[in-house]
């Protein structure tokens, strides 16, 4: 190993804490190493802990103490002072480095800032100059939420985010119930097949006979099926799981509604063609089950997710104040948004929750806090 002179900068003093030194983890150094272009941005704001996005995904980004300092040391720059060529020199020293860990995108900031701003069929598409400083873009969007573009564009689908005219407006629930079950009308009445509809027949007759704006029913049916080469495949589950949460949306806790009548509901909703394909499991993460003793028939209650708080501790005791013990099965569709995969679902079950087993089932219930 050659052996080299060791000098500090001649700026040390300005380079000092200048340095950090971050450790990849195994899918990002296989980007770097790559030929295809590749983009990385460090988001979040003074209030926030920053995260490091690429093209598809998030990584938490945190800092663990080194035992030992780290020299960062370079060949000598360009300065009037002359070195030898075996001299490098001290350019910072290091007490940290930055570890990433993949994390669920933070896209509760954009849910925030656009609420009060929905979209209905009252909406007209010019924005006046009194709700100019209320306008909210897609740009911004990508600058400010701290979620990678693919990630950001997945939460503005799942959000039912619309971009109408470079504004961000999340569209009405009752509105968006309305469209689509105009949408599957047109496809009966006009005996368009589900898997291949001409996207300018269903659009142009959404808007000649119903005044929905093609703006808004392109997106629309991008949410909810694939769009390609001028046809649209459509995505019956997310349908019918959306036709279904606007019937339940009406049925909070206090006033829950029975399964079978839900269900029959439901089913009336997507009509004849579709009603086979009707589910619970279509609205996990939507809903409460509970059982009568008195009438022996179960009932269910809007409860969705996305209500939830986004940090694990309050969302956990969120969900055991709501109830006091889950089945894996009922407690784990509450927990997609905060945990990156299965496995991270299940380090936050035990860190938690405490399991028991009664009569061969696994209960989940809230771990016990001790002071001391």
């Amino acid at each position: 190993m050659p052996e080299s002179d060791l000098h500090f900068s001649p700026a040390s003093a300005e380079e000092a804490a200048s340095y950090k030194l971050v450790e990849l983890p195994k899918e990002l150094v296989s980007l770097l190493e790559t030929a295809r272009p590749f983009s990385l941005s460090i988001k979040g704001d003074s209030t926030e802990d920053a995260v490091l996005c690429t093209s598809d995904k998030t990584y938490s980004i945190r800092a663990v103490n080194l035992s030992n300092t780290l020299l960062v040391v370079t060949p000598p720059p360009d300065t009037a002072l002359e070195f030898s060529e075996d001299v490098v020199v001290i350019r910072d020293q290091v007490n940290e480095i930055l570890e990433l860990t993949p994390t669920v995108p933070r896209t509760q900031k954009l849910v925030s800032i656009l609420r009060g701003r929905e979209y209905d069929e009252t909406n007209e598409d010019d924005v006046d100059d009194a709700e100019e400083t209320l306008r909210y873009t897609y740009k911004q969007a990508r600058e400010e939420i701290q979620a990678s573009d693919a990630e950001l564009d997945e939460c503005l689908r799942r959000k039912r985010i619309l971009n109408i005219q470079n504004e961000l407006r999340p569209i009405a629930p009752t509105y968006l119930t309305s469209v689509l079950e105009l949408t599957l009308n047109v496809l009966v009445s006009s005996k368009l097949t589900p898997s291949a509809a001409s996207v300018e027949r269903l659009t142009g007759t959404l808007q000649r006979d119903h005044d929905i704006s093609r703006t808004v029913s392109l997106q629309v049916l991008g949410w909810f099926g694939e769009v390609k080469g001028g046809m649209w495949k459509m995505n019956v589950d997310e349908v019918l799981s959306e036709l279904g949460l606007g019937i339940l949306r009406n049925h909070k806790q206090n006033d829950p509604i029975e399964r079978d009548l839900f269900m029959d509901k439901w089913r009336e909703a997507v009509g004849d063609t579709f009603a086979d394909r009707v589910e619970l499991r279509l609205i996990a993460g939507n809903y409460l089950e509970r059982s009568s003793g008195i009438t022996d028939k179960d009932t269910l209650s809007y409860f969705p997710a996305s209500d939830l708080p986004t940090e694990p501790a309050a969302r956990f005791s969120d969900l055991f104040l709501t109830r006091p013990r889950w089945k894996v099965d009922e407690i784990s569709p509450f927990l997609s948004e905060i945990a990156v995969d299965s496995k991270e679902r299940d380090k936050l079950l035990l860190k938690y929750c405490r399991a028991v087993n009664e009569a061969g089932v696994i209960w989940y219930t809230a771990r016990a806090q001790y002071n001391g």
